[in-house]
């Protein structure tokens, strides 16, 4: 053991490459995908370090081409679940016990990995079986997910760094111990950051993990977890097992030794899982930590002082880019009536300029949805529209599946601000806005406000100082990540952290300190250099 108060290295967000005509990413990028394009692959399970393999596949297509199939992954049954949750056990204590640095050491070569040897690796497989465009993988599996590992380590630090006073003849300090059990992380298909965040996160601070990736995602989380396995994560800290969730759930949440639950997701999903721990709380050794990041109806308020072409550009990307479906993406706009016929031009104008594709063809500004599920459904919102006298498409309104999970930006407009794609979240390519009257401004804000049971981001766009005071304030609950001037999606780590209440989850701000204290469990300890050798106290002697 080495005698020294050690500093990991500097933190900072990863460069985005541009993949701009001629440059040297693109060339490379471009040949990665024809690779993993051309190249079928085998994923099985990954518990202790070791490959496992059931039997039982699944393809892993692409969503715009969803006859092309990417490769297979293996499904964990319940001897795998019950193998992981023994493996993760077991490989606790030494975990737990490794020094904070060799954890860090391990992290910062992850993101040294990911944003030098495999960002070509890691952005062709999200841009082949989740359908991101080059930029929005970028933005994504390259450098939101190198900072994450960066970023962690410091917000590690600094909860360490986080001691009590002393005072004479007394030592106090905090022992930030993992959670008495494992972890349990449930990741989504739309940000492999937030695949890789959820189990890691974890197991920075010591706990161990079981880890399920969407089944919409495997490709590049297998990817993830190959790197865990080449910077030196330790076999069984992490164990990688694609499967059902509602498998999973019955198994995991039933455990004595189960800890803590990493979820992103859907808010019914959540609350369902969240209810599940709460019938069987009499089995569990501790409380477990229940932290979850789920729906969203995110909005941006359009004030009349507002910079119209600023706003316009950002209702476009915040509502298009990644075919909306992002838990950030704004999905409805509240827009003043006496600026709204210049802003309508503007946003259809843009939204004309979208091409809809493949994403190997970089000129796509949007690509497939994830699956048939969400075509369909986002389908039957649309035509709901098309029925409904108080809505109206203005722009978009068609899909087709044949070949690609391809739906068209879509525009509605809507004289009842409780229409139900202002209320519902769809989580695909359909924004709603509402054209308020400018003398109403306190009761569209008050609307706003109670329209939605989800509160995770919004934005407002105002040039009066007063004006964005008033709106911050009156829109206090209505977010937990707030833009003003600028879209609603985006959060950079180190700069946003990045979470929402209400019913889009606990808040716990993935991204800063605040998510990783959760994963510790704090002892408090006082040593006592001269301890009292007798029972009395001066009030007791005789005047």
């Amino acid at each position: 053991m080495t005698n020294a108060l050690f500093k990991a290295p500097n933190s900072y967000n990863e460069p985005i490459h541009s993949y701009a005509p001629g440059t040297n990413e693109r060339f490379l990028l471009k040949a990665e995908l024809e690779r993993q394009y051309a190249t079928g692959i085998e994923v099985p399970l990954i518990i202790g370090g070791k490959e496992v393999r059931t039997g039982k596949t699944q393809k892993m297509v692409c969503p715009h081409e969803h006859q092309h199939v990417l490769g297979h992954y293996h499904e964990a049954g319940e001897s795998e679940i019950r193998m992981a949750i023994e493996t993760s056990l077991k490989a606790k204590k030494a975990w737990e016990n490794t020094p904070w640095e060799d954890r860090a050491a391990i992290f910062h070569k992850i993101a040294s990995l990911i944003s030098d040897r495999y960002r070509f690796t890691l952005n062709a497989a999200t841009m082949l079986n989740q359908s991101k465009s080059a930029y929005q993988a970028e933005i994504d599996s390259a450098c939101e997910t190198a900072d994450f590992f960066r970023y962690n380590v410091a917000f590690m630090e600094q909860i360490y760094e986080n001691q009590p006073h002393s005072t004479l003849n007394t030592w106090n300090r905090v022992h930030y111990r993992a959670l008495e059990g494992f972890v349990f992380a449930v990741t989504p298909f739309n940000f492999t950051a937030i695949a890789a965040n959820l189990p890691t996160a974890p197991a920075l601070m010591g706990n161990t993990v079981l880890w399920k990736p969407a089944s919409t995602s495997v490709l590049s989380n297998y990817h993830l977890m190959r790197i865990y396995q080449e910077a030196g994560l330790p076999d069984g800290v992490i164990n990688f097992i694609p499967g059902r969730g509602s498998l999973m759930s019955r198994i995991i949440l039933d455990h004595p030794s189960f800890a803590g639950l990493h979820f992103t997701g859907s808010t019914g999903v959540f609350n369902s899982m969240w209810k599940t721990v709460g019938e069987n709380l009499s089995r569990f050794v501790i409380y477990p930590r229940l932290i979850g990041e789920t729906g969203g109806k995110d909005y941006i308020f359009v004030h009349e002082s507002a910079d119209l072409k600023a706003a316009a550009a950002a209702i476009v990307r915040a509502a298009f880019e990644y075919q909306g479906q992002k838990c950030s993406a704004c999905s409805r706009v509240y827009a003043p009536q006496s600026q709204w016929g210049e802003l309508k031009d503007l946003i259809l104008g843009m939204v004309a300029e979208i091409q809809v594709g493949d994403v190997r063809d970089f000129r796509n500004f949007m690509n497939a949805v994830i699956d048939e599920a969400a075509f369909d459904g986002t389908m039957r919102y649309i035509e709901a529209a098309r029925q409904a006298p108080q809505a109206q498409i203005i722009a978009g309104g068609h899909g087709d599946k044949s070949k690609g999970y391809f739906i068209e930006p879509t525009v509605i407009l809507t004289t009842d601000p409780h229409f139900i794609t202002m209320e519902e979240e769809i989580f695909a390519p359909v924004l709603t806005i509402y054209v308020y009257p400018d003398d109403l401004l306190q009761e569209t804000l008050a609307t706003l406000d109670k329209t939605s049971p989800y509160a995770l981001t919004g934005a407002i766009f105002a040039r009066d100082r007063y004006i964005i005071n008033q709106l911050t304030d009156a829109l206090a609950d209505s977010a937990g990540n707030f833009y003003i001037n600028d879209k609603c999606t985006g959060a950079v780590v180190g700069q946003q952290p990045f979470g929402g209440a209400r019913a889009s989850g606990t808040n716990d701000k993935a991204g800063s300190f605040l998510n990783l204290i959760r994963w510790t469990s704090p002892r408090t300890i006082k040593e006592t250099f001269v301890p009292p050798q007798s029972i009395g106290y001066p009030f007791m002697e005789e005047a």
